[in-house]
């Protein structure tokens, strides 16, 4: 099974910088199980949008979840096509939704995806995350764990 988990964010915005930072801990963390990629795509969504067009059998997304919400908040959400719009190309603007909804106007199709997301304190122009939504991340790299461990992935 060929498994990727995306780490999505500008880590020049504050708590936007979650997804990043959380692939960077997982990468760092050492050895993954067999088929599952781990990247840090921070605002690069054509490109994941692409590399799942090479056959991803399941996706995990990890994001900053703007709106309501206690800050720091962690949310594992599931998203089917039904949940997808069809997404515009906007090299300034590429959230998940927009990047899945580009995805199929791309010719792909969405594989059963997962979004780990972090409900934000601070969107400003700052490197670094607030302490509430840092101290979401381990939260979030156990969320990942679960989601890529082996004994999970053969349920998607």
């Amino acid at each position: 099974m060929n498994v990727l988990v995306a780490g999505i964010g500008n880590l020049f915005l504050g708590d936007d910088g979650f997804g990043p930072e959380v692939a960077r801990r997982l990468i760092a963390e050492g050895p993954v199980p067999d088929g599952v990629r781990i990247v840090d795509y921070g605002i690069r969504g054509m490109h994941l949008a692409y590399d799942i067009l090479d056959g991803v059998d399941l996706l995990v997304l990890i994001d900053a979840l703007p709106g309501l919400g206690t800050p720091g908040e962690l949310v594992v959400l599931e998203v089917g096509p039904e949940d997808v719009g069809p997404g515009f190309i906007d090299a300034h603007a590429m959230t998940p939704g927009t990047i899945l909804g580009v995805l199929t106007r791309i010719g792909g199709t969405l594989p059963p995806t997962y979004v780990v997301g972090c409900r934000v304190d601070v969107l400003d122009e700052a490197v670094g995350l607030t302490p509430r939504v840092e101290a979401a991340v381990p939260r979030a790299m156990a969320a990942v764990r679960t989601l890529i461990s082996p004994a999970s992935v053969g349920r998607h």
